[in-house]
């Protein structure tokens, strides 16, 4: 029904989220880090995740995103919004 599973983040969501979070490992290779750095990335904040039904983590793609245009130097996606 809400496919492989929900998620809550800041209080149960009623909607699924696949399709808008990737695995610890996709997340790793799509940042060019370690899985380590990842785990460290998303302790310090940095990266947002949300816990599945079994207690994986899955990280968010706006956070994926947020840390590549940080990183190339680039405006937030809100800024460029307005």
């Amino acid at each position: 029904m809400w496919g492989w599973y929900s998620a809550c983040l800041t209080g149960c969501m009623t909607q699924p989220i696949a399709g808008r979070t990737f695995l610890i490992d996709d997340t790793a290779v799509l940042l060019g880090v370690s899985r380590r750095t990842v785990y460290y990335w998303i302790a310090a904040g940095r990266l947002a995740t949300v816990r599945t039904l079994g207690g994986s983590q899955r990280v968010l793609l706006t956070s994926i995103e947020r840390v590549l245009r940080e990183e190339r130097g680039l405006p937030p996606l809100d800024s460029l919004e307005n």
